[in-house]
């Protein structure tokens, strides 16, 4: 067996046994800073008469953000398209999307304006995506973005960027490559794969997203 070969089945082995031991959390390493930063960032702002746009299955992020009391409004791809949603304008106090902005076939820029079009003034719109990444096609995988992109198109919307970031390091991506990349990360802290989901390096982000709010 090759010395390389030995060390990968090792390297799978001892984290195989660690995660034995340890409670599992709720999110993946890659969803781990990101959905921890963001949880509950709504909650201030939810109520049972408040309207929330999820974008393609982005239900489970509106409740992640804290909107539990709201009205969920699904807009699911290919019956409705983010390049052109089929909603007036101003008709929901919030529009979200999780991990969609890089499968749109068309203009982000456009997508973007269209999840705040459809925002009330003073309602929000939140997004996440990736920058570095495996091409995932569902059904295709055209775009990355980095913080920068993301907050240039809020402001080409004219809105105005209440949070944005990336998460993302150097030794995550060989945790993912040995096949780790689903495994729910650990609740310890103290945890050392726990600990690498929390280690942000800003040049090499994994995961982006953005938060902002129509004016």
């Amino acid at each position: 067996m090759p010395i390389q070969g030995f060390s990968e089945v090792f390297l799978k082995s001892i984290i195989a046994e660690s995660l034995k031991t340890s409670q599992p959390g709720q999110w993946n390493i890659t969803r781990h800073y990101m959905y921890s930063r963001l949880q509950g960032m709504f909650t201030g702002h939810d109520g049972p008469n408040r309207k929330c746009l999820c974008i393609s299955h982005s239900a489970f992020f509106a409740r992640l953000l804290g909107l539990r009391n709201a009205r969920a409004i699904e807009a699911n791809y290919p019956e409705h398209n983010l390049l052109g949603l089929s909603f007036p304008s101003d008709s929901f106090d919030f529009c979200v999307s999780d991990q969609v902005l890089e499968h749109v076939e068309g203009n982000p820029f456009t997508a973007f304006e269209e999840s705040v079009r459809v925002t009330k003034p003073g309602g929000f719109i939140a997004h996440t995506t990736c920058f570095m990444n495996e091409i995932h096609e569902t059904p295709k995988d055209f775009w990355r973005f980095s913080p920068d992109a993301l907050r240039l198109m809020a402001q080409h919307a004219e809105a105005v960027v209440v949070e944005s970031g990336g998460w993302g390091n150097k030794d995550v991506w060989s945790f993912m490559a040995l096949g780790f990349r689903t495994i729910p990360v650990p609740r310890d802290p103290m945890h050392p794969i726990c600990r690498m989901a929390m280690e942000k390096d800003e040049a090499i982000p994994i995961v982006t997203w953005v938060v902002a709010q129509k004016q």
